[in-house]
């Protein structure tokens, strides 16, 4: 299908802004929606697929509205992997941070967004890049400001791919830290750094690994359990058993990237069957469509889950033969 579009009058900075430098922002629209775009002047061509080639002349469209200045690659990209009604969309929800108002960018993401700030406990399940720990984090900090709790804890079972809590050095404060930087920076990101250190100060953040939380109630608190996949069954009904009054609790996770060993059962995925019934329990389901990083992630996740539908496996690594009467 072939799309033709004029846009008039004519205004050589905005055709600029919305071509960007050397047509980047045309051919990225190109590689990620599969079509051609072609200009002359304000005139604009799109041949493709007819969904592809309308969503990329929705998209120009939209791009032009905002050309009034210089648009950023990552404003394409995100306008490319969003909802492009979202952004007009009065009654989606929102919360508040020092970076202005946060929307969701996705349908998924709104729901997401409404689930937590309707339910006691939200489950957010979905690959690398859909905002599951921002979003979560952004509900947080909302809450926090507002008074709505009197602190935010944040946890992390200390599990990842290869890695163990020994092998890194300094005492513990210092061993657990990289597995709870993500939300260290997502705190950054919608506090700032000095409201973020006051706030440890006054201990209204908290961010403790997960086998320290046994035992407490947390009460008036909203608890965020990110990379949740990587808990036991155990790990997760003792957290979920933490939840006091007037708290509010959000689990996250990627149930693709799972670094338990293959005879443990995630405690997420338990708990996905489990709970899936329970009233006052929400669960939101994100994809590759809301990934909101660069485009490469949203194909990077769907040639992975292609290659593990189709059953493949990679191959062990061969192992060294040891000589005899080594250790």
């Amino acid at each position: 299908m072939i799309l033709k579009h004029t846009f008039s009058p004519p205004d050589n900075d905005r055709m600029a802004n919305l071509c960007g430098p050397m047509d980047t922002h045309l051919r990225t629209i190109e590689a990620a929606l599969q079509v051609k775009v072609a200009h002359r002047f304000e005139q604009f061509r799109i041949e493709g697929p007819k969904a592809r080639a309308e969503q990329a002349m929705t998209l120009v469209q939209a791009l032009y509205e905002i050309a009034q200045r210089s648009i950023p690659p990552e404003t394409v990209q995100l306008m490319l992997s969003g909802d492009m009604n979202m952004a007009d969309d009065s009654h989606a929800p929102s919360v508040h941070t020092r970076r202005g108002e946060l929307k969701a960018r996705t349908a998924n993401q709104a729901l997401y967004l409404k689930q937590i700030l309707t339910y006691d406990i939200t489950l957010g399940i979905g690959p690398a890049g859909t905002g599951k720990t921002y979003l979560a984090v952004a509900c947080a900090v909302d809450a926090l400001e507002r008074s709505a709790v009197q602190r935010i804890v944040l946890t992390r079972p200390a599990v990842e791919a290869g890695e163990k809590l020994g092998f890194l050095p300094g005492d513990l404060g210092q061993k657990v830290d990289p597995y709870l930087r993500p939300l260290y920076d997502a705190l950054y990101d919608l506090m700032g750094a000095e409201k973020v250190q006051k706030a440890f100060e006054r201990q209204q953040i908290e961010i403790a690994p997960l086998a320290f939380m046994r035992g407490r109630t947390l009460n008036h608190a909203f608890v965020i359990l990110d990379e949740g996949q990587n808990t036991t069954p155990e790990q997760m009904k003792m957290f979920l058993t933490r939840i006091g009054f007037g708290s509010k609790a959000v689990i996250t996770g990627d149930v693709s990237q799972i670094d338990l060993p293959k005879t443990q059962t995630s405690g997420l995925v338990d708990a996905e069957r489990i709970l899936r019934r329970v009233t006052g329990i929400a669960m939101t389901h994100l994809t590759s469509a809301d990934v909101v990083r660069h485009p490469l992630v949203a194909r990077i996740i769907d040639a992975y889950d292609a290659k593990f539908d189709r059953g493949d496996s990679v191959p062990a690594p061969k192992r060294a033969s040891t000589p005899k009467g080594r250790a």
